[in-house]
């Protein structure tokens, strides 16, 4: 059985000034954001339809937003009201880690429909553009609760090898964040970027990301400690199975869609100049 290493959240303390690591994990996925958007760029579908570098900063600084408002307000609404009803000063303590990924997810769409707006582009273009470059910024993000010894997983069998003491759990559990940064982050990034290699359909990788990303939640929720369930049918649920249902269904009929306006002869996307 592996012990949980338990580091410093404190990643550099300069006096009265501390950076932690949860918060550096964001850094770290705003990073791969732009490294990854740039290698999009370049690829020839992307290039023909007029992305510039500008516009992957432009985006960044809207999505940041997104993520860090729609993150915790999801955390919020989604998962503890009640604790933040009563302390309500640590909404704003985000360096202590709780973001919730699908209150993020909605903080993302809103701000890139603003940004569409503002740039002149179809949102479905701009999600589609931004899909592949999200999950290895999840990832980061998960192993920030990892080092954080957030989210502890169900209890494991002490026969598995990965078993790990969680600090404060008298027993030993699925490393889950670890689970979810391997499955939920790094795999569906393999998967989604591959697909988005070639030519796909309008709302084709946007959808694909989010009903990957719908899956591998659902799966690997089976390991980690619910913030809370609902049993449906005699089958118990968990809140992010539950968060996680109406981005399957919701991506399957959209795939259906693209695809199926694809073979009516409606052009999946539309080239477009670079702005001026």
């Amino acid at each position: 059985m592996l012990i949980h290493p338990m580091p410093d959240p404190i990643a550099i303390q300069i006096g009265p000034l501390a950076v932690h690591w949860y918060g550096l994990m964001y850094v770290l996925a705003f990073a791969l954001f732009i490294i990854l958007g740039r290698v999009r760029i370049k690829q020839p579908h992307i290039a023909v339809l007029g992305w510039k570098k500008e516009d992957l900063d432009d985006m960044l600084f809207y999505g940041m937003l997104g993520v860090v408002i729609g993150g915790r307000l999801g955390e919020v609404l989604f998962y503890r009201p009640e604790y933040f009803m009563h302390n309500p000063l640590e909404i704003f303590m985000v360096w202590h880690g709780g973001m919730s990924f699908h209150g993020g997810f909605l903080g993302v769409i809103l701000a890139m429909y603003l940004w569409s707006r503002k740039a002149g582009r179809n949102l479905f273009d701009v999600l589609d553009f931004i899909a592949p470059l999200v999950p290895l910024g999840y990832a980061a993000g998960r192993l920030g609760n990892f080092i954080n010894a957030e989210l502890p997983g169900r209890i494991a069998p002490d026969t598995l090898p990965w078993a790990m003491q969680w600090p404060g759990i008298p027993y030993p559990v699925h490393p889950s964040p670890l689970y979810q940064m391997l499955v939920d982050g790094i795999l569906v990034f393999i998967i989604l970027w591959l697909f988005a290699r070639k030519q796909r359909p309008r709302m084709a990788v946007g959808a694909m990301f989010t009903l990957l990303y719908g899956c591998a939640r659902f799966f690997t929720e089976y390991f980690r400690t619910p913030d809370w369930e609902v049993v449906w049918l005699g089958v118990p649920i968990t809140s992010g199975q539950m968060l996680s249902l109406p981005m399957i269904i919701g991506a399957i009929a959209l795939l259906v869609w693209a695809y199926k306006s694809q073979v009516m002869g409606t052009p999946p996307t539309k080239a477009r100049p670079a702005n001026t």
